[in-house]
């Protein structure tokens, strides 16, 4: 399966904090969602793929290219949505729609025109009398009216009602009908990609704790209630957390199987969601 992006031990440090030679990749066609709380190193991996920055060591590939030696001809292939506007505040719409359509040798105006209107974007309208959903609409307008082949995703939905919220993933969703586009979603709403993403890349702490297909996670990843008589210290080493109270324990873990043999039926076990994995291993000494 061809690989969108490709990091291999990939290392930046800064002052207070690094990514720690990290590896994965974004598979072609489909779309990865890359999980993490605040400062876990997520904001900093997508200036690494825009070349905003430069890594200290490894490398990165895009489309099978080095990303820094093809940088002009690999921003043509991206669309890039963030959370924050970044726009000429003081430009109309239509202004700031030229000036960002001459970047890209690949601009479809017809196309443009066309989620103008499906998303009712006033053209005289000033950016800074736009709605934080206007403004998101407009910046998701603008990254898909090139053709990209990969559209970079930080924080999209942050911010956003839900009726867009779920608008915005309906878009996505039809955009990766067509194989040949990918997209990078970076994001702490988890139950966003609970809906629409397939493959999960969670980072803690500037390392990769999990790269997988969403099902493989939701096969291998339970949450597990019961009795704390039903724990001892054997147990305890199958969870990645668990918690205990006098009523009874509540824990994470990614052998189902072996806990299933061990403590019956008399515990209760259920796939996690991508929250919970999240929440519980960023609690684990494991991954401190």
């Amino acid at each position: 399966m061809e690989n969108a992006v490709t990091l291999n031990n990939v290392k930046k440090s800064f002052k207070d904090f690094q990514l720690d030679n990290i590896s994965f990749s974004v598979k072609k066609g489909f779309i990865t969602g890359f999980i993490g709380p605040n400062g876990s190193g997520k904001t900093t991996t997508i200036k690494l793929m825009m070349n905003l920055i430069s890594q200290d060591s490894g490398s990165l590939t895009m489309f099978g290219r080095d990303h820094a030696e093809h940088a002009k001809h690999l921003k043509q292939r991206i669309g890039f949505v963030y959370a924050e506007n970044h726009f000429y505040e003081h430009l109309t719409v239509r202004q700031m729609k030229r000036v960002i359509a001459s970047f890209y040798r690949e601009w479809d105006e017809e196309l443009f025109v066309k989620y103008m209107d499906y998303f009712a974007l006033p053209w005289k309208k000033k950016i800074k009398h736009l709605s934080t959903g206007m403004k998101m609409k407009f910046s998701l307008a603008c990254a898909l009216s090139h053709h990209p082949d990969l559209i970079i995703m930080d924080e999209p939905t942050s911010g956003l009602d839900p009726v867009f919220r779920r608008e915005l993933l309906t878009i996505l969703t039809e955009v990766i009908q067509d194989e040949n586009k990918t997209i990078f979603f970076s994001t702490h709403i988890t139950s966003d990609l609970e809906q629409i993403a397939d493959y999960i890349t969670f980072i803690h702490n500037g390392k990769i704790i999990l790269n997988d297909t969403k099902e493989a996670l939701n096969d291998q990843y339970h949450i597990v209630r019961g009795a704390n008589e039903r724990m001892d210290e054997d147990a305890r080493h199958m969870f990645i957390y668990a918690r205990e109270t006098s009523v009874g324990f509540e824990g994470l873990t990614n052998q189902p199987e072996k806990i299933r043999r061990k403590m019956g039926q008399h515990t209760v076990l259920e796939p996690a969601s991508l929250e919970d994995i999240m929440v519980y291993t960023t609690r684990s000494e494991r991954y401190a």
